[in-house]
Parts: C-alpha cells; structure tokens; sequence
C-alpha cells in the first residue's frame, strides 16, 4: 500500500479551495514549486492526474473533485482527532466531552459534570450555541452533545437522556394588560405577536415552540426572530412582543419589566434531552447520561425547577414530550425517521 503524505493531501484540499497556486502557497507558508511537488508527488501515488493546470486557469479534473470530495472528510476527521489529543494533554486529562446548550446550565447537570471530572476523568467544553439552530452543532460534529428542547426526529440523532417535562409560561411586560390578570388563556395567545427561535431548526421543533394556531383555531402571530433567550426578554420587556418559556428558565431569568403567566389550555409541557449524533455514540456520553439520571432521581432541584415536576425519564424514542418513563439502565436508541 503506498504511503499517503498528509502533508500531500493538505496540499490538494487547499488547491482545490483557492484554483490557484500563488494564493496555495500563500496560505501553506511555502513556494509555488514546493505546491507543485507536493501535488505532482500525490498523483504518482494515486496513479491519476488530479489537477489540470494551463497559462491561464487551475480546475481538478473529474477524478481529482471526487478524491477531493472523498479524502475531505478523512482529513478533517484527522485534523479534530489531533486537536482533540493536543487539547486534552494541555489539560492533563485522557478525555472531552463538548457539550452545547441552550439559555443556561441547571444545577443538576454541572453536577453531573463535576462528577465526571472527578471520578472519570473527563473534562467538559460548554458552549452556547444559537436558539434557533439545535442540532446543527453537534450534526456536523463541533460538539459531541447537546442540551436541548424536543422534538428531535431525526434519525441520526440519538436520545441519551431526557429531563422531566415542565410547564411552559407567557413572558410578558409587566405593563402589558394580562400581566395585571396574573395568567392568560391560550386563545389569547392569538392577541399577541410571539418571538420564535430564528435559525435551521426542523419545521416541527418550530412548531413546538410556537403554535401556529390556537386550539380553536385562530392564527398565531409570529413575526420576529430571535437567537439567544436574553434577547427575547428585552424584546418582551420594551412591550411590543411576547413568548413563551418553561417554567426554569422563568425562575432564573426573574427581571422587574417581565411578568411570567401560566396559560390556562396550553397543555403541551417543554421537554428537554441529552442528544448525540448516532454515529458518534461513545463511553463517555453514555456515563454522561447515567449520571444525569442520577442527579434527577436524587431530587435536589428546588422546587419549580428541573427536575421536580416529574422523575427523570429514562432513553427512548424522542418525538413524545409529555411521555416520560420510569428511569431505568436503558441503553440510548437512536431517533426514528
């Protein structure tokens, strides 16, 4: 088998970027001669030309964009794969786990990472990612797992761990009409113009955050978009929109210009999940998970907040927020189609 330079593959994938191989050398800190080797060399390898090159243009050839297209991916892997290991021996620990999430972290799960720290040896990596975009991170690998809301119906996705269901509230302006009435109907909701999460997310995970009509069927307006949870709240706050949240995140985000109403009729409860890619399932997720249902079953939560509304679900399908079943040392499934 002929041995494949990496430095020789970094090379093509830069050429086939920039079509040119001034700005190739340029961007790999050496010669265009140096290009020129390092891609002739690759070819005497795969035994194929890979790049047509004339006085005036730089294209790959037909097998050259599908080598391209197939060594990508094994490349990039690689390059995650070293980072990763320089990251974790700068640290001094044998593993990571790269964990994004929405709003804010509750107390039982940096407890659950503190555990794994200290008895497992794996450090954690936190990182907000955008309100409206919950799987695009960890579908495209820059986290192993995410934290956040259901439903989550794509196949590739797995459920490793879904947090009790809890009650969703209307966050208005303290001023606003119903804020003096102390609750809200659900019909009323058709009076309002509610933030939604702006980003990719699937039609239905949408739709469970904003219904699109009342039971009754009355439209419901939505016409702004918003990325983080702070800037829904100022946007309630200066009066002129509102949205819905559950019920934690109202008790931590408690602010003197927003008034959090239950909803009398809106039956569907926010549920929220450890989630991974299906293909990237390991040891240390699986742990993740087990220590988090055991951070729920100890009920540490103060009341209203995570983990106090019902006990702490054990792995299934994700699809059915409301359903919660017993925990038990279920192994994660992946999510039907």
């Amino acid at each position: 088998m002929n041995q494949v330079h990496v430095q020789e593959i970094e090379c093509l994938l830069v050429l086939a970027d920039e079509l040119h191989f001034g700005r190739t050398a340029t961007r790999l800190g050496c010669s265009q001669s140096r290009v020129s080797q390092l891609v002739a060399s690759l070819e005497r390898r795969v035994g194929v030309r890979l790049v047509d090159r004339t006085s005036r243009r730089v294209s790959l050839s037909p097998f050259g964009a599908q080598f391209v297209d197939e060594v990508r991916p094994a490349y990039e892997t690689l390059s995650t794969v070293i980072t990763q290991a320089r990251e974790r021996a700068g640290s001094g620990t044998l593993q990571r786990l790269r964990v994004g999430f929405h709003g804010s972290v509750y107390e039982e799960v940096t407890e659950a990472f503190r555990r794994l720290r200290a008895h497992h040896d794996v450090t954690m990596a936190l990182s907000e990612i955008p309100l409206g975009s919950p799987f695009s991170a960890v579908l495209d690998g820059r986290v192993d797992a995410v934290v956040v809301e259901l439903p989550a119906t794509d196949p590739a996705l797995t459920c490793g761990f879904r947090f009790p269901p809890q009650d969703r509230l209307l966050a208005v302006a303290s001023s606003h009409p119903l804020a003096a009435a102390g609750r809200a109907d659900v019909e009323e909701l058709a009076g309002l113009d509610l933030l939604h999460p702006a980003g990719e997310a699937p039609d239905d995970w949408k739709a469970a955050r904003v219904p699109r009509t009342t039971p009754a069927g009355a439209p419901v307006r939505s016409t702004t978009g918003i990325t983080t949870v702070q800037e829904g709240l100022a946007l309630v706050a200066s009066g002129g929109h509102a949205m819905l949240v559950c019920r934690p995140l109202a008790e931590r985000a408690v602010r003197g210009d927003v008034r959090y109403l239950p909803v009398d009729g809106l039956d569907e409860p926010s549920q929220m999940a450890l989630i991974w890619r299906t293909d990237r399932g390991s040891r240390q997720l699986l742990m993740l998970a087990r220590l988090l249902r055991e951070e729920f079953d100890r009920g540490r939560a103060p009341v209203g907040a995570v983990g106090t509304v019902a006990p702490a679900g054990a792995v299934g399908p994700v699809g059915h927020a409301a359903s919660v079943a017993p925990t038990a040392a279920v192994a994660p499934v992946p999510l039907a189609g």
